[in-house]
């Protein structure tokens, strides 16, 4: 196996962990704690704090003032895709692994997935299973999809921030694009298992956050959008034809999300996202949130039809 690079610092971390935040200070404290506890692991954290407002900066400068671990980069408001862009450039580890803020690594999970990656060369990246926490402390266990499923790189797992990359795949792969601002993981997964296959680790690792205003919900019209665009560069890719005119394409709907301020409608999205997830397990307050978002979108007919099935 192939000995960690030196640095002048010393040997290198074996696993950076890389995360953007903006106007996270509520929630920062319990992610960085999660990921400070982890065991057995040699690792970093790479955080890009966003043009946050709030007491972000300040909490992130006292933690690394405290946690030599930590390196915290202040940039001012150009998106997730170009902070996690920064951070994989100047992360130092082998391996990869993803952190949204807000959410939690449960214990075990960054040694359970290096493991994973060690034991299994050929492998590009691998998720876990993850558990969904909404406001109301209510959880939601997701299972990621199959290996087999995950295979073309069209699906990804059940939460981006789950997943840990090899370094030297993720590099050959082309590493995350820019031009993709909603959706940037799946365009990287589509391209990441052309030199690797997509593990899962069969264990809840990885506790995720939801509200109303999540990507995940309530911008889910624009990553459909994208994920069109995706699987039109990859056939284009896969077929020896050139993709320039996909991205491009790409570009241009990234310019128009950029600066877009989430309005009701996308609101009322994001809780019937919520509300869906909640549905089999939690029916009494998945029908609090599907009528959330028959308020703030009286149109909203799959919240009307969801809300019709539940018992």
């Amino acid at each position: 196996m192939q000995e960690p690079v030196e640095h002048e610092s010393g040997t290198a971390p074996l696993v950076s962990v890389v995360m953007g935040v903006r106007n996270g200070g509520d929630s920062l404290a319990a992610t960085l704690d999660s990921l400070t506890s982890q065991e057995g692991v040699n690792l970093e954290i790479v955080v890009i704090n966003d043009g946050s407002s709030d007491d972000t900066a300040a909490l992130l400068a006292a933690r690394a003032a405290a946690e030599p671990r930590l390196q915290v980069l202040e940039r001012q408001g150009r998106g997730l895709t170009r902070s996690l862009i920064e951070g994989c450039q100047v992360a130092r580890g082998r391996f990869i692994a993803r952190q949204d803020a807000g959410d939690v690594s449960l214990p075990g999970r960054l040694q359970r997935q290096l493991r994973c990656l060690q034991e299994h060369p050929d492998a590009s990246l691998c998720s876990t299973h993850v558990r969904l926490v909404v406001p109301e402390g209510a959880t939601v266990r997701v299972n990621a999809p199959e290996a087999g499923e995950l295979a073309d790189g069209l699906t990804g797992p059940a939460i981006h921030g789950s997943v840990m990359m090899r370094r030297s795949a993720y590099e050959r792969a082309g590493g995350y694009r820019p031009m993709f601002y909603f959706a940037q993981d799946i365009d990287l997964w589509s391209r990441m298992v052309e030199v690797g296959s997509h593990l899962v680790v069969p264990e809840v690792l990885y506790e995720a956050t939801l509200s109303p205003g999540s990507i995940s919900g309530s911008r889910r019209q624009e990553q459909e959008a994208f994920h069109a665009l995706i699987v039109a560069a990859t056939q284009a890719r896969r077929g020896g034809q050139p993709e320039m005119p996909v991205l491009a394409e790409a570009e241009a709907l990234s310019n128009r999300c950029r600066g877009s301020r989430t309005q009701p409608r996308r609101q009322a999205d994001g809780a019937y996202f919520i509300g869906a997830c909640l549905s089999a397990e939690r029916p009494d307050l998945a029908r609090h949130y599907l009528r959330q978002a028959l308020s703030l979108n009286p149109w909203h007919l799959k919240a009307r039809l969801k809300l019709a099935t539940l018992p």
